[in-house]
């Protein structure tokens, strides 16, 4: 009766040995493959993000030469500094250039404006002239090497006429001009905010 009984336990005790094999060996690399599988759809998807961050990288990179250009314009158009000397300058040659004679030109403090983060500054200008050398000083404003803006402009009858017997006109026109100076000088808005304690 042993003998027949022999080969079942066998059976079973090899059913056991299969099952803990399963148990011991299997299902623990099973679960390693599963994390191993699931690190590397993490990594694939980190690589993705870093191949796009790299390509924005290298776009800018490309992009770069034009910026700087754009930055040294604006930097340009809009100086870090007020200099009104320089300003009254550019204003009196635009002046020259159009055929206008200036009565007065006088710029106020410079004011901090909040919505731009900029400084303005704006300059009262009264000159006389003909038509078409109000339009050209107009001109002349608008392609200043400096950003400027005519922001209220008036004409007027003025007293009489050109050398070639066209009629004078009274200009009186605000000119607001910039600069990137958040404190630009005695008088500003919020003021000065470095040097003396």
């Amino acid at each position: 009766m042993d003998n027949r009984r022999a080969p079942l336990i066998a059976g079973v005790v090899i059913v056991v040995l299969a099952i803990l094999m399963v148990l011991l060996l299997v299902l623990p690399k099973s679960h390693q493959v599963s994390e191993a599988q699931s690190k590397l759809d993490d990594t694939r998807r980190q690589g993705q993000v870093l191949e796009s961050r790299k390509q924005a990288l290298e776009d800018a990179k490309a992009q770069a030469p034009q910026a700087r250009k754009t930055i040294e314009e604006v930097n340009r158009r809009i100086p870090p500094v007020a200099d009104e000397p320089g300003l009254i300058l550019l204003l009196q040659n635009a002046a020259i250039d159009a055929g206008i004679d200036l009565v007065s030109l006088s710029p106020a403090n410079p004011a901090f404006d909040a919505s731009s983060n900029l400084s303005t500054i704006d300059v009262s200008v009264s000159a006389t002239g003909t038509y078409f050398d109000v339009t050209e000083f107009m001109y002349q404003i608008e392609t200043l090497p400096r950003a400027a803006l005519v922001t209220n402009i008036s004409l007027s009858p003025g007293s009489g006429s050109a050398p070639s017997g066209v009629p004078l006109l009274t200009l009186t026109a605000t000119i607001r001009t910039y600069t990137s100076d958040t404190s630009a000088g005695p008088g500003s808005q919020p003021g000065p905010t470095g040097g003396s304690t």
